[in-house]
């Protein structure tokens, strides 16, 4: 049972503890406070957790500060959609929106090696009113002698150079629970020019213990891909881990299934599932073409593979495309053969708004069908 507070609703106040105090008398009954900032105000969702079957709405509504009760009835307690759950899906970070009625493009390298490649592609990105992107510091590889990334190392100039080009959000992978110190270390010194959102990569999509790490820290927002060898279901579930901790500034990450029937792609592209998870869950849906597809090869018609699915991608409904680019691919540490070049970034962003704005339209003429 999920029980949404009157908005602004302010913890120190007496009255807040009037409700915590009743709540602490229930029964068999376990409780948590999450927070969510909106554009315009601050919700407050206290979660129960236990024997909610016997508590009557009514009476639970009647309880200070209250205005609705939601009551759960799927797996996905805190970033599923239940009956009559009309819960926003947006949450801001760093004066961007992210929500499922919206849609952000992370281009970027998906490894950072150098200073002036670094800076290249925030030039291209400002150029082209970019305000996010990726940079991987810490790179997993499947090989124990591939590049791992520069780490720590590398952070302080990368978020000088995101300050100095506009730079509002940094997708950036961590591997261990020590990444989120560095990160925040290395903004804090460098007086916070940009933000980061972490991602948690495919590889540790089951790393329990990283995801409730993780999901306890209330200050940077979460991009969690999903696993390439495991159900919907059990990384939805990853994603639950995270919102159970305390952090729902979650965004799910489609990412390509590792499978053999996806060839000639890297991975099986899964970006069908993209209304899926917007149906069943609250999290806008991140799509990664480079990953999927992993090749720059191009069909008949010119258009390349990663476009054709970033498209279908797009006018599915996604609300945010990852995507890798790099002045130089020949010189790139990690995923050279599958980057895009700065010069095709107007061109691939036009792509998307075109993609963009069929799915608008299917939006509305659904709209205008029920109505009539």
């Amino acid at each position: 049972m999920i029980l949404i507070l009157a908005p602004d609703t302010n913890a120190k106040d007496p009255i807040f503890r009037t409700l915590t105090n009743q709540l602490d008398l229930l029964p068999n009954i376990q409780y948590r406070v999450h927070e969510v900032q909106g554009s315009l105000q601050r919700l407050t969702e206290i979660y129960l957790i236990g024997d909610t079957a016997k508590l009557l709405t009514e009476e639970m509504e009647n309880m200070p500060l209250v205005e609705r009760v939601v009551r759960i009835s799927d797996e996905y307690r805190v970033l599923g959609r239940h009956k009559d759950d009309k819960r926003a899906s947006e949450f801001q970070y760093n004066g961007v929106t992210f929500s499922q009625d919206n849609l952000n493009i992370f281009a970027g390298l998906c490894a950072v090696d150098s200073p002036p490649h670094v800076e290249l592609m925030m030039q291209a990105l400002q150029k082209n009113g970019q305000v996010c992107t990726r940079m991987g510091a810490y790179k997993p590889r499947t090989s124990p002698y591939s590049f791992q990334g520069h780490g720590k190392s590398c952070l302080p100039w990368v978020f000088d150079l995101a300050g100095k080009y506009g730079i509002k959000v940094i997708a950036m992978e961590i591997t261990h629970d020590s990444h989120i110190d560095e990160i925040s270390e290395a903004l804090e010194k460098t007086g916070q020019p940009t933000g980061v959102m972490l991602q948690i990569g495919t590889r540790n999509t089951q790393n329990f213990e990283l995801l409730k790490t993780v999901g306890r820290q209330k200050v940077f927002p979460i991009l969690l891909k999903r696993g390439f060898g495991i159900t919907l279901e059990e990384s939805l579930n990853a994603a639950e881990y995270l919102a159970s901790e305390g952090n729902s500034h979650v965004i799910f990450a489609l990412r390509g299934m590792k499978t053999n029937m996806g060839d000639p792609h890297r991975n099986f592209v899964d970006f069908s599932h993209v209304p899926s998870i917007k149906r069943l869950t609250r999290m806008p849906v991140c799509i990664d073409p480079s990953h999927s597809v992993g090749t720059r090869a191009a069909s008949p018609d010119g258009i390349m593979d990663l476009c054709h699915v970033t498209a279908q991608g797009v006018i599915a409904g996604a609300n945010m495309v990852l995507v890798d680019f790099h002045p130089v691919p020949s010189q790139a540490l990690v995923d050279g053969p599958q980057a895009l070049l700065l010069e095709e970034l107007p061109y691939f962003l036009e792509d998307i708004a075109i993609a963009r704005e069929a799915y608008e339209k299917r939006v509305k003429l659904i709209g205008d069908y029920q109505k009539s």
